[in-house]
């Protein structure tokens, strides 16, 4: 079983916040479940860079945090599909500033990432 090498702080709401959106495609995920990308293979198509692993990964953390709901169809093949809960969709607000963020301060925010890429 999985032991923690750091113990857990939860002191505050941004060390809350951190321990469950923390994982590289975790919004992404929840952005586009939210979108209408609802099963695992429409999930790995759109974020192609990520390996099925990981992502299988991070979604059973967000089903954990309660902020997706996994639902499995008894049919063959098996059939699952994610969808936000309440408490997931509460989230979306705040994803959809991030967004808009990012996006108004595109040109810098890329040209810090490069510049610190490629610096030594």
């Amino acid at each position: 079983m999985y032991e923690r090498k750091i113990p857990l702080n939860l002191n505050c709401g941004l060390d809350l916040i951190a321990e469950v959106l923390y994982g590289k495609w975790k919004i992404r995920l929840l952005w586009f479940i939210n979108e209408g990308y609802k099963r695992p293979s429409e999930l790995q198509r759109k974020i192609p860079e990520a390996s099925r692993r990981v992502l299988n990964i991070q979604l059973k953390e967000l089903e954990a945090h309660e902020l997706v709901s996994k639902t499995i169809y008894a049919q063959v093949p098996p059939k699952v599909e994610y969808n936000l809960t309440e408490f997931g969709e509460t989230l979306l607000p705040i994803i959809s500033m991030l967004g808009k963020w990012g996006d108004e301060n595109e040109e810098r925010l890329r040209a810090v990432i490069v510049k610190q890429t490629t610096s030594p």
